[in-house]
């Protein structure tokens, strides 16, 4: 299956996740119009998130003051950033009818089951989930390929997350990302995809928080077998995931750089090509 049994270190069937989440501000249409930028960027995927306001933050939290588009209090800002099931119902239209996959991060057990009646292909345990185990268990018991973050996260804590999904005999991939948004480059620190692969024998993935598109390519060519990036239409838009994302441009700059991988890198073979032979013979003078 895409992203999970493939060798990407000559850069071959690299899958490319654009990540929505929550910049799409409550509006569908712009969810839409995101999808479509991820589609003719030519990524694999979509990716948004769901949550249960009333589970994934306390009461207190929820009471507190906080400007945004939809009132004053921090309950009006999470709940204009979540989608409802005819919401979910549209996407899942749109997403069969321009022929691009679509899955979400639940951040939940409820939101997770919620998500089960759309069959979506993947599920994704976002970095904040990854040490709620019972949450781990819960996605794990359900078979399901699953994209794991692994920002906040120690190598222990890691190590407990693949026990689970190996004794459920579900298939994993780990992402190497950092949690910070954006994320500074130098905390990047790309060569733990090369230290969770030597560990866990696992195929190892990237998330990206950074505004830059350089680090994805370096991390495919490290042998990143998934890339995560999130997109927005516009990095100055309100939301705390927009600065940490790729607007159209990068989006497609990124797409292409990735899929040009396996022609650029080759299979490694030494060898002389007809064309050089030519041009041997009219450089060395001495044959």
């Amino acid at each position: 299956m895409i992203g999970f049994d493939n060798d990407s270190t000559t850069g071959h069937d690299i899958f490319i996740i654009a990540e929505i989440g929550i910049n799409h501000n409550g509006d569908l249409k712009l969810a839409k119009e995101l999808m479509k930028m991820a589609k003719d960027s030519g990524c694999d995927a979509v990716k948004f998130q769901k949550r249960t306001i009333d589970i994934v933050y306390t009461k207190e939290f929820l009471k507190e003051s906080r400007e945004s588009p939809w009132g004053t209090t921090q309950r009006e800002q999470k709940e204009g950033l979540e989608f409802n099931e005819s919401e979910y119902r549209e996407i899942d239209s749109y997403a069969k009818e321009i022929d691009i996959i679509w899955f979400a991060s639940a951040w939940d057990i409820p939101s997770h089951d919620f998500l089960k009646q759309f069959n979506v292909p993947y599920n994704k345990i976002a970095s904040a989930m990854a040490t709620n185990l019972e949450f781990v268990e819960h996605v794990a018991k359900e078979g399901k390929p699953t994209f794991v973050s692994t920002g906040m996260t120690t190598l222990e804590e890691i190590e407990d997350v693949v026990n689970i999904f190996k004794k459920n005999s579900c298939p994993i991939t780990l992402m190497h990302t950092n949690s910070e948004y954006p994320s500074p480059e130098e905390n990047l620190n790309l060569n733990c995809i090369v230290t969770l692969k030597e560990k866990f024998d696992l195929p190892i993935g990237y998330s990206g928080h950074e505004p830059s598109v350089s680090p994805s390519l370096v991390a495919a060519c490290l042998g990143a077998t998934a890339i995560e990036r999130h997109i927005t239409k516009d990095r100055s838009s309100y939301g705390s995931d927009q600065a940490a994302s790729l607007e159209g441009s990068g989006l497609k700059n990124l797409v292409d750089m990735v899929k040009k991988l396996p022609v650029v890198l080759g299979n490694g073979v030494k060898l002389i090509t007809d064309q050089e032979k030519i041009i041997a013979k009219k450089l060395r003078y001495w044959l």
